[in-house]
């Protein structure tokens, strides 16, 4: 039996999510907010409890009316707002919501996917294949040369935003490894002492980011001209615009900085 006043519903179009503001506060609605039955639909997932909340996501089409005062927001910007383990939530309902509309179909046999009744996968009826949640694992990396931390502008980022270097984990290949590939790739220098610092699931579409810490070893810094077009080694009084707190990379900067003090 489910209480939809003791409920909590994310809506998910792409990484954005339907919230209503209260006192200026961003908040997630629960199920009564709705004249549908959502908890019934057929894409919704239960994503389990949270604080005594049952949690549903289900991506928006045109048959949900959204009521009066809630609007979309990105949930990449929100999380700033949004308490920590809630933003676990809503990562987990970005991600399940953007794998579950990547896989109606079946890749082996092209016929239509069902929810697995027992366990977080869809399963086709007609060749057995089962599908289970995609999870990209990627590192990300603080590099620090004499007191000085590691920072690079992607081609992508806004004018004068920087961040630690990034980049997916390939087949076959160690976390370690791909942060020594990664760096020499995209800034041309050489690390050692790596070390772990922390996780974060990054639901954009579907990673796992993994922190790293490193020491300098050798080279030159040249960005590849292709990713990174600019690169260079900062101290904490010469930072430039950064993630905010609620990423790892934003962590890891926080870190470098707290370490010199």
């Amino acid at each position: 039996m489910i209480d939809k006043n003791a409920s909590m519903v994310f809506i998910c179009d792409s990484d954005q999510l339907l919230v209503k503001i209260e006192n200026g506060k961003v908040k997630f609605p629960d199920l009564g907010d709705f004249k549908q039955e959502l908890s019934s639909m057929e894409r919704t997932e239960f994503l389990g409890m949270f604080d005594k909340l049952q949690c549903f996501s289900l991506p928006y089409d045109e048959s949900i009316s959204v009521p009066d005062g809630m609007e979309f927001r990105s949930l990449r910007i929100m999380y700033a707002e949004l308490d920590e383990n809630i933003g676990l939530v809503a990562s987990r309902a970005v991600h399940l919501t953007g794998w579950s509309a990547k896989n109606q179909y079946c890749g082996v046999c092209g016929k239509k996917t069902l929810r697995d009744e027992k366990e977080l996968a869809r399963r086709c009826p007609s060749c057995g294949n089962v599908i289970y949640p995609k999870i990209s694992p990627a590192m990300i990396i603080a590099v620090v040369k004499d007191n000085k931390l590691l920072l690079a502008h992607n081609r992508n980022f806004k004018e004068g935003w920087y961040s630690t270097l990034a980049g997916f984990v390939e087949p076959g290949e160690t976390v370690e490894a791909c942060a020594h590939r990664e760096v020499f790739e995209e800034v041309g220098i050489k690390i050692k002492n790596i070390r772990y610092f922390g996780s974060q699931p990054w639901p954009f579409p579907d990673s796992l980011m993994i922190g790293l810490t490193a020491e300098y070893e050798s080279g030159e810094i040249k960005p590849d001209g292709i990713e990174i077009d600019d690169a260079g080694f900062f101290g904490i009084d010469e930072l430039p615009d950064t993630p905010g707190k609620q990423s790892v990379a934003g962590r890891l900067i926080k870190w470098f900085v707290n370490s010199q003090k």
